[in-house]
C-alpha cells in the first residue's frame, strides 16, 4: 500500500512566480499532482473535462457543497470555482503529493479541513524585484501593477500563518528547495502515522515475546 500522499498549498504575490513553479515540479518530478479544479463555467476552446477543470452546471455544483464535497470554493463573476474533495483524496490515497494553488483566504480554510497539509508562500527576494517582474509583464497598466503591489502589501499581513517561506529567485533552485521541503516533510510524524501504527504493533508483539 503506497504511503499516503500530502496536500500541497502553494500561495504567493502576483508575479512571484507560482505557476511556472508549479509546472517545472510537474515536469521534473512525478511524486506530483495538480489539483483540478471545478467551475460552472463554459470551458474554452481547448480546455478539456477532468484536465484544465471539471465542468459542471450551478445545480451541479451546488450539490457538491451541500454534501460537503468541496474543499474550498467561491464566486467569481457568475460563476463558481472550487477545490473538488474526492479528486484530491483519491490523488492522495494513491500516493501522490497534490498541489493547490490557491490564495491566502482558501488556504486557511483547506488548512481547517486537512490539517497536515504543507503551506508554502512564494515570494521574490525583495518587493523591488516584485515590482519589477510585474512592470516586465508589459501585459498591465501602471494602475494596475500599483493595485497587484497594494494587494501583496496585504498578503504579507498572513504570511506567519504558512509552514515555510520559498524565495523564488533562481527557478531551478527554487524547483529543488520545494522538493527538497516536501521530502523532509513527508518523513514528518504528523504525516507518518501508518508506519507508527505498524511498528508500534510489532514492538508491542516483541514485549510479549519477552515476558
Amino acid at each position: 500500500m503506497a504511503e499516503k500522499g500530502i496536500l500541497i498549498i502553494i500561495s504567493g504575490f502576483s508575479g512571484a512566480g507560482k505557476g511556472t513553479l508549479v509546472k517545472e515540479l510537474l515536469k521534473t518530478y512525478d511524486n506530483y499532482a495538480l489539483s483540478v479544479s471545478m467551475t460552472t463555467r463554459l470551458p474554452r476552446e481547448g480546455e478539456r473535462h477532468g484536465i484544465e477543470y471539471f465542468f459542471t452546471d450551478k445545480a451541479g455544483f451546488e450539490e457538491q457543497i451541500a454534501a460537503d464535497g468541496m474543499i474550498e470554493y467561491a464566486q467569481y463573476c457568475g460563476n463558481y470555482y472550487g477545490t473538488p474533495k474526492a479528486y484530491v483524496e483519491e490523488q492522495l490515497a494513491a500516493g501522490k503529493d497534490v498541489i493547490l494553488e490557491i490564495e491566502i483566504q482558501g488556504a486557511l480554510q483547506v488548512k481547517e479541513k486537512f490539517p497536515e497539509s504543507l503551506l508554502l508562500f512564494v515570494t521574490p527576494p525583495s518587493a523591488a524585484e516584485l515590482e519589477r517582474r510585474l512592470v516586465g509583464r508589459g501585459t498591465e497598466s501602471a494602475e494596475v501593477v500599483a493595485q497587484r503591489l497594494s494587494r501583496a502589501s496585504e498578503e504579507s499581513e498572513g504570511i506567519e500563518a504558512y509552514d515555510y517561506i520559498v524565495v523564488n529567485d533562481i527557478l531551478e533552485d527554487c524547483v529543488k528547495e520545494v522538493h527538497s521541503i516536501v521530502d523532509a516533510a513527508r518523513k514528518s510524524p504528523v504525516r507518518r502515522k501508518a508506519f507508527i501504527k505498524e511498528i508500534r504493533a510489532e514492538l508491542k508483539e516483541f514485549s510479549k515475546g519477552a515476558k
